[in-house]
């Protein structure tokens, strides 16, 4: 025990001597000694922090301009959730480039939304709050993927506007030995 708590104290010397621009220091109430939180970016909100750190647009040149919508394009299709990936990575590939700056503020609003949420609300399981429904990249990608379950879904396999999906791709197949839902 004696030994982690060492290795505890000279990781956090090695980190409080190292100076990174994204860290900050506070101060705990229970002890004098500042810690060092990592900062969020691109807006992200961190459990530790309160603040949020606004994603810089810079349109000024051609290689901001390329670097921030690399960066846009890689976080829209680098999201983890496949079907947001191919949704909006595609959305974003089409349309990044006749965007101006409110354009791509309120498509970082929209990255910066929980991918959960995010495709229940542009699938119509849920209806969006309120700010969410304001945003025109949202208004225009959840058209996008409303008209594409309209003309590319069968009705039998769709779900009621307003309730989550329960059924799968394989539910016309069903037999006396088939499952009750899903696609097992």
């Amino acid at each position: 025990m004696a030994s982690l708590r060492r290795a505890l104290i000279s990781s956090q010397r090695v980190l409080k001597s190292t100076a990174a621009p994204n860290r900050i220091h506070v101060s705990s109430s229970l002890s004098s000694q500042p810690h060092t939180l990592f900062c969020p970016r691109y807006g992200w909100v961190s459990r530790f922090s309160t603040t949020t750190q606004p994603m810089d647009i810079d349109l000024s040149s051609e290689e901001s301009k390329r670097r921030l919508f690399n960066r846009l394009l890689y976080r829209s299709k680098q999201r983890g959730f496949l079907e947001l990936d191919l949704v909006l990575g595609k959305w974003v590939e089409k349309h990044i480039h006749s965007m101006d700056e409110n354009g791509i503020k309120a498509l970082v609003d929209v990255l910066d939304l929980e991918n959960p949420d995010l495709w229940k609300w542009l699938t119509g399981q849920e209806p969006a709050p309120e700010p969410v429904n304001g945003n025109p990249v949202f208004i225009s990608i959840h058209k996008k993927v409303m008209s594409n379950l309209d003309n590319h879904a069968s009705p039998e396999t769709m779900a009621i506007a307003g309730q989550p999906w329960v059924r799968g791709w394989d539910d016309f197949k069903k037999g006396t030995d088939s499952p009750i839902t899903g696609n097992q």
